[in-house]
């Protein structure tokens, strides 16, 4: 017996003909376990496998139920916990395994009984039925060696056969299963991620009901195959239908996600890969599902969130596609929402999300989600909250529980108690009455009590964003992420589509300010159809090769920017900011690249701006070392609290285990930002401060006490610091600071509350 790959016209033909002796064998009278006995015999004969076995879980563990080439004597005997050893993680965490030495691999686990000293390659898969793995097929050589991609695919297609036949055989371990009438009724608190900020109350709904797949081999290929083709016209032709229907009144990025969502309807080499499953003996649902399953697979091993986003636009197509060959098309949608809702999936594509009447979506709960996924930008559009990353749902809900969602505290109140129901109804009333004080203060000044004006602005990225100045009062647009355009496309925006965006956000801020902030791609950002070098590879890729890094390095995307910029401001005023800047020579640099592209278009007679307004973002703590330096030729400045204070700490925020560790009004930021200021003040040039720090009324109104008077902020955040603006008396708080800076407690945070509270300063709590 050979132990070498087989070739891919082989491995393709030993799939077909594993499916059609796999075929017989369901349809033969033997019982459950000499079923499993053959199919481990045709596998390792038809792969030139030595070892083939099939582990089932039963009673919460894994049993090796039926083997080729290890001992017979192991069988019903061996057992793994889920997680132990490699059979145990393969069904843990849903993932395929290919090994040339397992041995080596640190979740092996030795089971003397089996042989299995003797062979050393390995290759396994889970066999998944609704979503959870019920068991574990896999191979072995004795010679070391790993698997060709086209026979992990025929043991994939195979596990799908296996799944279909322990079902029918009543194999399938009943603590694998989920049944409603099961689940706990008592109430419940779940947590998860504010991914759309908001309140809402409504039964709970569920998205859409997996199609499980009860026929996996095909009687005819050419049948199968013709399903599928009228399914992808039938999927395109309501994704054309809803993407011309989508209507947000004002147009926006969730236009671009859309379309991008329709290529990926349209995608060839996804029509083919289905094609190809068929071509190896599967029925139209299960080619899609194994297609299915193996996008599930890369998803779990892909760290850019971006491309992983991408690849959930994918699922949900793949979710349609089935639901329509199978003619199983009811959605939750369709049936049309009867009372106020809240809507329970694993996931959700954009356009399906478009599918329900907003006026009785209340809330979006998701197992999975990312603040970049496309369904988040429309569902912000939509202004729906959205809870992700909400662990357990379908064990926890059932259809029609009554559900409270509270994005801000990151709570999913199930079934509550008539107290919970009271305790937010209460919030929610509190937080109205709030919503509608603040918004009367919309076209009052940010002024304080003592008469000193305070610049407030918004921090936007999205066309949409801009309505927000009208709702807020705010003076203008201090922060425009450029890079969001980028981040939500498909392709690299054309200079074209860049003009556009620009245009529109002049065009509805007026006679406002807005300030661009070039864009900020790479590090964490990064765009899957741009090589960004080696930032994958990087360890700190918040420090690395990113933002005007990157830009100055690929200088035709600097050059086509600030081209659109300046056409997009003809006939007014252009400001324009670099984000993260080192030294003051890159900030020359990229003043020079823009001052270069003014000459040039005005070389080509295009209409230019009547000035441009240049700025740089104090972001990398070394920068005010050098900040003398870049004064004299800055018209502006603005200071990233972000990015500044986790490098000053040299603590990343996103790490759970290090967000409580630093505090913004600890002494070594407020320090720090008093050096600026002091650095700063006698020159000509605007000082600003855009972030998170100056959206909360505590933190900006020590902001403002240490000499700051122009702040960016979320547009949520404009109204609760301008009350505080307006309970101010700011020249005592300036007296009162340097004492605080010299002398602090250790409880700054308290040092602050205190003073506010002893001088009645309104900061909504």
């Amino acid at each position: 017996m050979t132990n070498a790959p087989l070739p891919p016209s082989s491995a393709a033909q030993s799939a077909r003909t594993i499916l059609t002796r796999l075929h017989e064998v369901m349809a033969s009278r033997t019982n459950a376990q000499g079923k499993l006995n053959q199919v481990v015999g045709i596998i390792g004969e038809c792969l030139n496998s030595e070892v083939c076995s099939i582990y089932l879980l039963r009673d919460g563990a894994l049993e090796l139920y039926a083997t080729r080439g290890l001992k017979q004597e192991a069988v019903h005997v061996t057992r793994l916990g889920l997680g132990e050893g490699l059979v145990g993680m393969i069904a843990d965490q849903i993932e395929t395994l290919n090994l040339d030495e397992a041995a080596s691999h640190p979740d092996f686990s030795y089971r003397p009984e089996t042989g299995e000293e003797l062979f050393h390659s390995f290759a396994g898969v889970p066999i998944i039925r609704r979503e959870r793995a019920v068991g574990v097929l896999c191979v072995q050589h004795s010679d070391p060696r790993r698997y060709a991609d086209i026979e992990i695919e025929t043991l994939q297609t195979v596990a799908m056969v296996l799944s279909e036949l322990i079902s029918n055989a009543d194999l399938v371990d009943t603590a694998a299963r989920t049944d409603a009438a099961t689940a706990d009724q008592s109430a419940q608190r779940l947590t998860g991620q504010k991914l759309v900020d908001g309140m809402g109350a409504g039964i709970a709904v569920f998205h859409q009901p997996r199609i499980t797949i009860e026929h996996t081999v095909a009687d005819d290929i050419e049948a199968e195959r013709h399903r599928v083709y009228a399914a992808f016209d039938k999927m395109r032709e309501q994704i054309d239908r809803m993407t011309s229907q989508a209507e947000f009144g004002v147009g926006g990025e969730h236009d671009e996600v859309l379309e991008t969502y329709k290529m990926f309807a349209y995608d060839e080499g996804w029509s083919r890969r289905i094609n190809e499953a068929i071509d190896s003996g599967l029925t139209a649902e299960a080619a899609i599902e194994r297609v299915q399953q193996r996008t599930r697979m890369r998803m779990r091993q892909i760290d850019d969130a971006l491309l992983r986003d991408r690849m959930h636009d994918l699922e949900d197509l793949s979710n349609r596609l089935i639901r329509i060959v199978s003619g199983q098309m009811g959605t939750a949608a369709q049936m049309g929402l009867r009372q106020d809702s809240i809507l329970i999936a694993r996931n959700l594509g954009p356009a399906e999300l478009l599918e329900y009447d907003r006026r009785r979506l209340k809330g979006v709960v998701l197992e999975e989600g990312s603040l970049t996924a496309h369904v988040i930008i429309v569902a912000r559009a939509m202004g729906v909250p959205v809870l992700g990353r909400v662990r357990d749902v379908r064990t926890s809900i059932r259809e029609g529980d009554l559900l409270l969602i509270d994005t801000a505290t990151g709570t999913l109140h199930v079934r509550p108690t008539q107290a919970v129901q009271d305790a937010f109804e209460a919030r929610l009333e509190v937080s109205q009455k709030r919503r509608a004080n603040l918004a009367s203060l919309r076209d009052l000044p940010a002024i304080t009590k003592d008469g000193v004006p305070i610049e407030l602005m918004i921090n936007a990225g999205l066309r949409e964003d801009v309505a927000a100045l009208d709702l807020t009062g705010a003076n203008g647009i201090g922060l425009f992420r450029t890079e969001f355009q980028f981040l939500v496309s498909a392709t690299l925006p054309s200079r074209d589509r860049q003009q556009r965006l620009y245009r529109d956000v002049l065009d509805a801020a007026g006679d406002r300010p807005v300030i661009f902030r070039t864009v900020d791609i790479g590090g964490d950002k990064a765009l899957p159809y741009m090589n960004a070098g080696d930032s994958a590879q990087e360890e700190n890729p918040a420090m690395g090769w990113r933002a005007l890094r990157l830009a100055l390095e690929r200088e035709g995307l600097l050059k086509v920017q600030a081209r659109a910029l300046m056409e997009a401001a003809a006939g007014r005023t252009l400001n324009v900011m670099f984000p993260m800047v080192s030294e003051p020579w890159e900030y020359e640099a990229a003043r020079n690249l823009f001052v270069g592209q003014r000459a040039w278009l005005a070389s080509h007679n295009k209409k230019l701006p009547i000035a441009i307004r240049y700025g740089a973002m104090l972001e990398v703590p070394g920068l005010l070392e050098t900040l003398d330096l870049m004064l004299p030729h800055l018209d502006f400045l603005s200071v990233g609290t972000n990015d500044l204070t986790q490098f000053l700490f040299a603590a990343d925020r996103a790490h759970p285990r290090l967000a409580e560790r630093y505090d913004w009004l600890s002494p070594t930021v407020m320090r720090y930002l008093s050096r600026v200021v002091k650095t700063v003040a006698g020159s000509r040039v605007a000082l600003g401060v855009c972030g998170e720090m100056g959206g909360r009324p505590l933190e900006a109104m020590a902001l403002l006490g240490i000499g700051i008077e122009r702040l960016s902020i979320t547009p949520a955040g404009v109204g609760p610091v301008k009350a505080m603006i307006r309970s101010l008396d700011l020249g005592a708080l300036r007296e009162a600071i340097p004492a605080i800076l010299a002398q602090p407690a250790s409880n700054p945070r308290g040092q602050y509350q205190d003073w506010a509270l002893k001088h009645g300063v309104d900061l909504g709590d």
